[in-house]
């Protein structure tokens, strides 16, 4: 399959997620900012911890290689 086509099955997987409350829209964490409710940004700033879960979206191989190589967590939580 082509790289079109990958990318074009890969927003439909996407928009499948999305649209059936499964996950939110792809946004950038460091100009969009945390996507977090009230509720969990209140416990962040009465100091609690609570786990907001993210998935990496990767624009190639390389990437993912260069991110997973120094990040422990992507390599110990990676399915096998």
């Amino acid at each position: 399959m082509t790289e079109a086509g990958l990318s074009a099955e890969f927003d439909k997987w996407l928009q499948q997620g999305i649209d059936n409350g499964w996950c939110g829209p792809a946004v950038c964490y460091t100009h969009d900012g945390l996507p977090a409710s009230d509720t969990e940004i209140e416990s962040l700033g009465d100091g609690d911890e609570p786990c907001l879960h993210v998935i990496r979206l990767y624009q190639s191989n390389e990437q993912r290689n260069q991110v997973e190589r120094d990040h422990s967590p992507s390599q110990w939580r990676k399915p096998r």
